[in-house]
């Protein structure tokens, strides 16, 4: 008994299965340590399997040469539209980092091992918001869709555009620190007002002790306020998602 194998067939799902398993690589909730490489590289080539029809019918390297480029380049884009997916997820997580900062809750940092770095209270508690709001609304199905279509975009043995990335990467970085404050700054000005309001009563009182006052205050009203920018998050991860696929299509030239 004879078995063949259709070469060009498993080829073209190695090859898209490099760029998808390089964008789980850096995209959250994805990239958390928590899901094991192994599961990521079967989800990989299960949303390989997904846009086989598509893959089937693009041109392959026809040498060891074309193959191993190919290869670094699907790496090298799944990589660069990862990051930018990672970067506008990361909103909402600094959101919650900039209330720690005014609420005073900063220096209560503690180290995450999922992440493996430090992460504040409230960053933390917004990244988490973030991560289940996205799960709920079928968020990371539209943005595992926009990372699909991208196939159609630019195929396997294609080149991207790399003239347009730096726009992509100027926006993105705009976009973070943009939202971010606008979910952060009604509980910033807030916290803003209290500072001033006693710094005027020590001014008024100088034998109260201000430190004494300030911080427990600081803290007391950061957790009565904190429900201040919660109504924005769905808006906010509904953009997010959006513009995520909009700069995954953009990279490679969508």
């Amino acid at each position: 008994m004879t078995i063949t194998v259709d070469g060009a067939s498993y080829t073209a799902l190695l090859l898209g299965s490099l760029r998808i398993i390089a964008w789980l690589a850096v995209v959250p909730p994805f990239s958390s340590k928590g899901i094991p490489a192994p599961a990521k590289v079967i989800l990989a080539v299960g949303l390989s399997l997904a846009v086989a029809p598509t893959l089937a019918d693009q041109p392959l390297p026809e040498d060891t040469v074309a193959l191993l480029t190919s290869a670094v380049v699907q790496v090298a884009v799944g990589l660069a539209m990862g990051y930018v997916t990672m970067l506008l997820f990361s909103t909402i997580a600094a959101a919650g980092s900039l209330v720690d900062v005014f609420g005073g809750f900063a220096l209560a940092q503690a180290f995450d091992p999922l992440g493996l770095n430090s992460n504040t209270v409230f960053g933390r508690f917004h990244q988490m918001i973030a991560i289940a709001l996205l799960m709920v609304t079928g968020g990371h199905l539209l943005v595992i869709g926009g990372l699909l279509s991208t196939f159609r975009f630019l195929p396997l043995t294609g080149m991207p555009a790399i003239d347009g990335w730096p726009q992509v990467l100027v926006t993105a970085f705009s976009m973070f620190f943009t939202v971010a404050v606008q979910i952060a700054l009604p509980l910033v000005a807030v916290l803003f007002v209290s500072d001033l309001a006693l710094a005027l009563l020590t001014k008024v009182a100088p034998q109260l002790n201000a430190f004494n006052v300030m911080f427990p205050a600081k803290v007391g009203l950061t957790l009565l306020l904190l429900g201040l920018s919660f109504p924005m998050l769905p808006h906010v991860t509904d953009r997010v998602v959006e513009l995520a696929n909009e700069a995954m299509a953009t990279m490679v030239g969508g």
